[in-house]
């Protein structure tokens, strides 16, 4: 780490912006505490009922997700097939799949007005109590979104087993048992724990998807009694508790993974199988997979046909429809460009400091949205607003911007920190003995290596700004509407069609922008390359 020259103006620009997140976060805190403190009377919220209820539904989300994970990437392992690597990248695409967007989708199927119910109806002139309501639902999308996730990540371990093990395995004759016991399973097993506290986290943290489909108070998430604490009840003393609380579970639960094997990103392509197994294990494997993809896209696919069907026309003539498509692209672009800026300063920094302690320092706070997720965070940031008498029309903007990219930063970070850390490593002595400056080494080195790597951060910044409800829930007014909240609106006033319009608009929005932009910036840095 020690081979490239001393970059001063890198280190203090990642220590003054680490401080400024870390300013950012203590002061929503202290505005939660103080609230906390000031605030008189009592709150009707059972938090620890709605503790013990995240808690059993996060835990159920975490073990059927990974058993799902499990069992997807062993599949996809073995199985050679024409289409295998758009079957990868449609896993790879659950990361940026707005939640509200799979609980419409299933909203769609399994509704009491869904697919299965009118097939039924026509057919067999009867229907089946809607399983989209409720735990049931909840766990549902949560598996969708959160397995294929899994699966992804669990598939690049597996790519990861070294070819002469493989040809060992092979020439032994394993069987598919002892192939996955002896060869698979030590592949895997080091990466659930982490991979575990992630899912968790997601799920406790979890706000569009029980909005949607929780069915009332029973299947609350701590974040959702936030929201209806300070918007439907304005009971800002039980709004407060329940985000003390939130953020102890949270600290707790990233205190526990962060003695765990990190989770390393796999969104690239997987390699060719080279193993294949028994016919009779090979149709299992097909099951697997055939019923994985068809669980995952069935609900992408009825957003689609009916948004696109239906209530799209009616959607694009409204005025409100273009201004808030034009306030999320343009919130949308802002963040991905501040989370940009943000993460490669920091990045940056942190790959110019060879001592690990202050490599910990540096990075920190960009993950500090683990510990205070969205609600929590827009909840401090309307305290601290209403305490300052600022307009809600002037600050939302500001705040729902800066809210978003310090949501995507641990993402970022993710995504960035890693190739800087390797361009030290590998070119650090080449940089050093050509005497390159801060810039031309940027200009000429790592701008070029991680093309693909910023349109990828970029990609993931924009689609999860595009796709938010948490921040917007708290500061959207009439004037100030993205499409999330407009979704979400149309859903509260019974307009079906409106929201299945939107929902398929913003699922072809964050599709698109995941697979141009990485291409697009990976294209632009091989030039400046050559």
């Amino acid at each position: 780490m020690n081979s490239l020259p001393f970059r001063p103006y890198r280190i203090a620009g990642a220590a003054l912006l680490a401080l400024a997140v870390a300013g950012l976060i203590v002061s929503v805190l202290l505005a939660i505490a103080a609230a906390a403190d000031d605030a008189g009377g009592t709150s009707r919220v059972d938090i620890w009922h709605l503790v013990r209820m995240t808690s059993v539904q996060a835990g159920l989300t975490t073990v059927l997700s990974l058993t799902v994970g499990v069992a997807v990437a062993w599949s996809l392992s073995r199985l050679r097939f024409v289409g295998r690597n758009l079957v990868v990248a449609l896993f790879a695409s659950a990361i940026v799949t707005p939640g509200m967007v799979v609980a419409f989708g299933i909203l769609s199927i399994w509704g009491r007005n869904g697919w299965i119910n009118q097939t039924l109806q026509s057919l067999f002139g009867f229907t089946l109590d809607s399983p989209a309501y409720g735990l049931s639902g909840i766990l549902l999308a949560h598996v969708i979104l959160d397995g294929a996730f899994a699966a992804r990540i669990l598939l690049a371990r597996l790519d990861a087993v070294p070819t002469t093990r493989l040809k060992v395995g092979q020439s032994l004759g394993l069987s598919a048992w002892t192939r996955f016991r002896l060869i698979d399973w030590p592949a895997l097993k080091g990466s659930l724990p982490g991979l575990g506290a992630i899912i968790f986290l997601l799920a406790f943290t979890s706000f569009p998807i029980v909005l949607l489909l929780g069915g009332g108070p029973a299947n609350q998430t701590l974040e959702v009694a936030i929201y209806s604490a300070v918007r439907l009840n304005f009971d800002l003393v039980g709004a407060v508790w329940l985000a003390v609380t939130q953020i102890g579970v949270c600290a707790v639960i990233i205190i526990l993974a962060s003695a765990f094997a990190p989770v390393p990103a796999a969104l690239g392509l997987s390699a060719q199988p080279r193993w294949q197994d028994s016919i009779g294990v090979r149709v299992v494997q097909w099951a697997i997979l055939l019923t994985a993809a068809i669980g995952f896209a069935l609900p992408l696919v009825s957003v689609l046909w009916d948004g696109l069907a239906t209530g799209l026309p009616r959607v694009l003539e409204q005025p409100k429809f273009w201004q808030a498509s034009a306030t999320s692209l343009i919130i949308g672009a802002a963040s991905a460009v501040l989370t940009l800026v943000f993460a490669l300063i920091i990045a940056l920094g942190r790959a110019a400091v060879a001592n690990p302690i202050w490599r910990t320092i540096l990075g920190a706070p960009a993950y500090a949205y683990l510990a205070v997720p969205a609600v929590v965070l827009s909840l401090g940031f309307f305290l601290i607003v209403r305490t300052l008498g600022l307009g809600i029309n002037f600050a939302a903007p500001i705040v729902v911007i800066v809210a978003n990219s310090l949501l995507a930063l641990p993402f970022a970070m993710a995504t960035l920190g890693p190739p800087l850390d390797g361009i030290v490593r590998n070119r650090g002595k080449l940089i050093r003995s050509l005497g390159m400056g801060g810039w031309r080494q940027f200009a000429a080195v790592e701008y070029p290596l991680l093309g693909r790597d910023i349109g990828l951060m970029l990609a993931l910044a924009f689609c999860f700004s595009l796709g938010d409800l948490g921040v917007i829930a708290l500061f959207g007014t009439q004037d100030f509407e993205t499409l999330p909240l407009m979704m979400f609106r149309a859903l509260g006033a019974y307009r079906s069609n409106d929201a299945a319009a939107i929902a398929a608009l913003l699922l072809i929005g964050t599709i698109l922008a995941f697979i141009v932009l990485p291409r697009a910036l990976e294209r632009i840095a091989h030039a400046h390359r050559h």
